[in-house]
């Protein structure tokens, strides 16, 4: 990351577009869990940008060691104040952390689009901070979500992977889809073992919002969703690889 990154200003809502959702934290939260759940290791539990600590708080169910690192002082402070001596707290960059051990599971959601260099903070990931026999656990928005294919038809978007304005002021650098996420891993040395989408998507976060406030949509219908997913992983709001430790990335044509 650029040291001109204000990143306290970065996770401020703007006129037009706020920087986490209703949806985020009561829809994709849960199915976050529910999609890791099968792939968690027992030990301890990394956490790449914690934000306020809304996500760590349901990975404290799951794991009592969990170490978090955040850039933005305002963010880690409200999360140390909610979950006070629960969480090991990290106030730095992925880039310069300095990190005492290895982790038997690495969190990284909604944030690897965010970073100036990906691959190299994703080669950190794989050459310092996985112990044997880890995982990560990585999760980006994703390109090819409805919602933002129905934006490009209606002209608010130039192109699916397009960066809006409102975007870039939260820090986003890039959106990916599952090709070039799975590219970024494998160009960090990542070795991906599971790929998947989390929820079918084809409102917008704010629609999603409004909705969320009337009895139209049923758990059942939110599960239908997680569950087509699974199915159409690349027609999801989100994109999903578990990745282990794997060798020196490739090199070459393929």
């Amino acid at each position: 990351m650029s040291s001109q990154r204000d990143f306290n200003t970065e996770i401020q809502d703007t006129a037009d577009h706020a920087y986490v959702y209703r949806f985020d934290f009561e829809v994709m939260h849960p199915y976050l869990i529910k999609s890791f759940e099968a792939f968690f290791r027992k030990g301890n539990l990394l956490e790449l940008g914690s934000f306020k600590g809304d996500f760590t708080r349901r990975l404290l169910a799951h794991f009592s060691d969990v170490t978090c690192v955040e850039a933005s002082t305002i963010a880690l402070e409200e999360a140390r104040h909610a979950l006070g001596s629960k969480v090991s707290f990290v106030n730095e960059r992925f880039e310069t952390a300095s990190l005492p051990r290895r982790y038997d599971n690495v969190v990284l959601t909604h944030v690897l689009e965010h970073l100036d260099d990906p691959v190299l903070v994703l080669k950190r990931v794989n050459d310092e901070w996985l112990a044997e026999g880890a995982r990560l656990f990585l999760v980006c928005p994703n390109a090819n979500a409805p919602s933002r294919q129905i934006a490009v038809k209606m002209g608010l978007i130039t192109h699916n992977a397009a960066v809006t304005p409102a975007e870039a002021a939260h820090g986003h650098r890039r959106t990916y889809s599952l090709d070039t996420l799975e590219r970024d891993a494998v160009a960090g040395g990542l070795k991906v073992i599971h790929r998947s989408g989390i929820f079918f998507k084809a409102l917008a976060n704010f629609q999603w919002d409004r909705l969320l406030t009337t009895d139209i949509v049923s758990k059942e219908y939110l599960d239908g969703c997680y569950k087509l997913g699974q199915q159409y992983p690349d027609l999801c709001s989100s994109i999903f690889l578990v990745c282990e430790r794997g060798d020196s990335p490739r090199t070459g044509n393929a």
